[in-house]
């Protein structure tokens, strides 16, 4: 099941604005939302189907994270691949 289709799963109070989807995120959109789950967990008082839903949620928000960390990784080291061989084709 994917983290998106999890995450749909809250049967708790509707939210006002419906959350948007985790795989249309940016990254900081992402990090932003993950750090309020995170807040909203730890502050305790929601109800135990509520919290699973938003662990749900932020689970499915760190893995959009990662995402978009291992391209950006990737695209560091092609950058650099690209450059290591263009300085080897002055010498």
């Amino acid at each position: 099941m994917s983290p998106d289709v999890r995450a749909c799963r809250y049967r708790g109070p509707v939210p006002e604005t419906p959350l948007p989807a985790v795989a249309d995120l940016t990254y900081e959109q992402a990090r932003d939302e993950l750090v309020q789950v995170v807040a909203r967990l730890e502050a305790g008082g929601e109800t135990l189907e509520a919290s699973l839903a938003l662990w749900e949620r932020g689970e499915a928000l760190a893995a959009r994270c990662q995402e978009w960390l291992d391209g950006a990784r990737e695209r560091l080291d092609a950058a650099t691949r690209a450059g290591s061989a263009s300085d080897g084709d002055d010498a």
